[in-house]
């Protein structure tokens, strides 16, 4: 074991503050990776707060990690000290049932390990996540990290980057299809990059008329302000593909009517509350309405790639670890563009 220090939620109505813990030395199979940035996802945000009602604190949360190697264990080939490396979602999973056997880890049937507030195999206590200066992962769940592009935009790629992307790979949007994308925040300013990259005709639909630029500069062929009296009529039956990236409750049904035949709205938002869904918004088109979690290792390695070959990255604004409860009192706000990354260096070592 050896200590680290990282920042940790107490209680649920506690703010983020330093302390210090105890990791794992690498086993043979496992990698110490120094960690130089992590994303801030809304799910940190949830879990600090217990607003999934599953916390065990303290919490220490992040699992949007890029950083270098600086361990290896003895059977490791796949990284040498030094690497660059990072560390999404998950840290392990069963790895023999039907899912993960085909490299959909995310979906392990007796359940993967998360990077934070999952139960630690190896410790026998609750995983911490990236909001710390390193951690200690078993290389088949840790990512080679592409040399080419801007290593902190890089790390929301690690939830918001494979979130986004997975979906479009699935449902194989591509050249000559018409795709929407709802929402323009973390996941969706990703949408719009992977959904224009990936050859579709792309159309935002945004709350705010102010997001119009933005979004036309990220990728969108066409930006619709869904505040707009009759905003959507003229759209109904135009799209091969919908992808739905927002949190709060909205009317689902709104986005279904605008399918065409055999057409699919994918969720990867998680609204608070039960969404209701018209028979008819499904019946009429032989509409699909399905959702997506994130990928598993060989996709989110995948995705990777796909970035460094065409130099996408996330849009994010740099913050201090000792930044974090302001920002996410930012992020409640939708006051960032897209997405908060911590420089891990503002952490001091224990």
């Amino acid at each position: 074991m050896f200590i680290c220090t990282g920042y940790a939620a107490q209680s649920a109505d506690a703010p983020l503050a330093p302390y210090t813990f105890e990791r794992r030395d690498p086993g043979p199979s496992d990698i110490e990776i120094e960690i130089l940035y992590c994303g801030v996802c809304h799910s940190d945000l949830h879990t600090n707060r217990n607003e999934w009602h599953n916390s065990v604190y303290p919490t220490i949360t992040g699992h949007e990690v890029v950083g270098r190697v600086r361990r290896i264990g003895s059977a490791v080939t796949k990284f040498k000290v030094g690497d660059l490396a990072g560390v999404g979602c998950l840290v392990d999973s069963c790895r023999t049932c039907e899912n993960c056997a085909v490299g959909l880890e995310q979906y392990c049937i007796p359940g993967a390990t998360g990077t934070y507030n999952s139960p630690d195999k190896h410790t026998g206590k609750m995983t911490y996540g990236g909001y710390s200066k390193a951690i200690v992962v078993d290389d088949y769940f840790a990512l080679k990290i592409p040399e080419n592009l801007d290593l902190a935009a890089v790390a929301p790629l690690l939830c918001a980057g494979i979130t986004t992307y997975s979906p479009l790979r699935h449902w194989k949007v591509g050249p000559g299809q018409t795709v929407g994308i709802v929402g323009l925040g973390g996941l969706g300013h990703m949408g719009v990059k992977f959904a224009r990259a990936f050859g579709a005709h792309v159309v935002l639909f945004t709350t705010s008329e102010s997001k119009r630029a933005d979004g036309e500069r990220l990728g969108a062929h066409e930006v619709v302000v869904t505040r707009e009296p009759d905003a959507l009529k003229p759209w109904a039956g135009k799209f091969d593909f919908i992808l739905d990236c927002v949190s709060a409750d909205h009317d689902i049904n709104a986005y279904l009517n605008l399918l065409r035949r055999d057409g699919t709205l994918c969720l990867v938002g998680a609204p608070e509350n039960p969404q209701p869904i018209a028979a008819f918004s499904l019946l009429g088109g032989r509409h699909s309405f399905a959702g997506s979690g994130i990928g598993g290792l060989p996709e989110t390695q995948e995705m990777l790639d796909f970035c460094a070959e065409h130099g996408i990255t996330s849009d994010i604004e740099m913050i201090a670890i000792d930044q974090i409860n302001t920002a996410y009192e930012r992020m409640l706000k939708s006051d960032v563009k897209y997405r908060f990354v911590i420089d891990m260096a503002t952490l001091p070592a224990a």
